[in-house]
């Protein structure tokens, strides 16, 4: 079992930053890809970024060059550092976890934090 609790959510303006994180508890935390999703109101949840246990990283195309996953092992942490945001990145975000390789489906991932609420306001 692997509880994820996901921090650092807030309001911010247009061009912003914020920086969330995910706190990993039980399993060994090296050997599970790590993805951070995202759910809109009426959406449904949508890929954002991974990072599978090599540390190599995925990125949904709307986000490439804005948005950073990055993971500290010795921490059991997972981050994303989300800058020049926009009102369109508004949404409940989610970290979840599943073993080894990283992939863009929420289906695939076994394990689910609670989310973390992002306001871009224009």
């Amino acid at each position: 079992q692997v509880q994820l609790v996901e921090s650092g959510g807030g309001l911010v303006q247009a061009g912003g930053s914020l920086r969330l994180s995910c706190a990993a508890s039980g399993r060994t935390f090296n050997n599970y890809a790590l993805g951070w999703f995202r759910q809109a109101p009426g959406k449904e949840r949508e890929f954002v970024a991974a990072i599978d246990w090599t540390a190599s990283c995925s990125y949904f195309d709307s986000v490439k060059g804005r948005f950073t996953i990055s993971r500290d092992n010795t921490k059991n942490t997972v981050y994303l550092q989300m800058s020049t945001l926009k009102p369109e990145d508004t949404a409940v975000y989610y970290c979840a976890a599943k073993q080894v390789y990283s992939s863009r489906r929420p289906s695939d991932y076994d394990y689910w934090g609670q989310g973390t609420q992002v306001t871009v306001s224009s």
